[in-house]
């Protein structure tokens, strides 16, 4: 370990770390913020475009309306939609007397996204691989998540540098993986199951999103896409199926509002489906 009074000049370093003691000192800052999170679930997917991250936020909320203490991780670093769907554009964070990053509180989530530390919110972020490292080592060491029952993390679409790295980092993580019913969208998620049993990861289960759509006048649901394919791939793998999620206009329209269906519109088909499936989240 480093000197306390470490002046990170290592050719005069009597303890001859190499150049290493930075990275101790993160090591060190990430498992004291993750030793006061209880449970730390990553959300998945294969595919793009399966509602990933509206999984993600609802999840966050739906725990925190439960009562749990509950923070919300964006590690999409390319295409960081939480904000949006949280009405937090143009925010930024302030930082304590410690140096350390205050995340941004709203219905009662502690939330950090790249987009909050962005100049402006359309700007790209064109980072490789270390990059990418750095920023994820930051949100688990220098953010003040503080005692937490739960950290939900959104990660893109696939198994990159962001699922493999923020995985790496958190040795006690859980899966939850996304899914949409057709064929298509199963075959790539397959790939991101076989990711977490590569990686020794405990998979919580699967969530067949856009799962029929519920007509506004009528209520009846019509099957858009084939149905049951989240269902079948969860059998498939041995892996617990969670249930399934509706397609309704006012979800969308709640997200683009920044307003989540979970809170937002409560007796909706979504809504309730969606309550279901964290009940038996909490239950495991």
């Amino acid at each position: 370990m480093p000197e306390e009074n470490c002046t990170h000049n290592c050719s005069t370093c009597p303890s001859h770390q190499n150049g290493n003691c930075g990275a101790n000192e993160t090591d060190k800052a990430i498992a004291e913020q993750l030793a006061k999170i209880k449970n730390k679930i990553v959300v998945l997917s294969g595919k793009g475009g399966v509602g990933k991250s509206t999984v993600a936020v609802n999840l966050a909320i739906a725990l925190a309306l439960n009562g749990f203490k509950t923070g919300l991780l964006d590690v999409d670093l390319h295409g960081p939609s939480i904000p949006t769907m949280l009405g937090l554009q143009n925010v930024q964070p302030e930082v304590d007397g410690k140096g350390q990053i205050l995340p941004i509180q709203i219905y009662g989530l502690e939330v950090i996204s790249v987009a909050f530390f962005l100049p402006n919110q359309d700007d790209p972020v064109i980072w490789r691989g270390p990059l990418k490292q750095g920023a994820m080592q930051q949100f688990l060491g220098d953010v003040e998540w503080g005692d937490l029952d739960y950290l939900v993390i959104d990660c893109p679409p696939g198994t990159g540098d962001e699922p493999l790295g923020i995985c790496q980092l958190v040795a006690d993580r859980k899966a939850l993986i996304v899914t949409t019913p057709q064929e298509v969208a199963a075959a790539d998620v397959r790939r991101s199951v076989n990711f977490c049993k590569k990686l020794d990861m405990e998979i919580l289960g699967v969530i067949e999103n856009m799962s029929g759509f519920v007509c506004p006048h009528c209520h009846e649901i019509t099957y858009i896409f084939n149905r049951g394919g989240g269902e079948k791939l969860a059998k498939d793998m041995n892996i617990p199926f969670l249930g399934r999620i509706p397609i309704e206009t006012a979800v969308g329209e709640t997200s683009d509002a920044g307003k989540p269906f979970i809170a937002a519109t409560p007796s909706s088909e979504s809504a309730k489906a969606f309550a279901e499936i964290v009940d038996k989240l909490i239950a495991r």
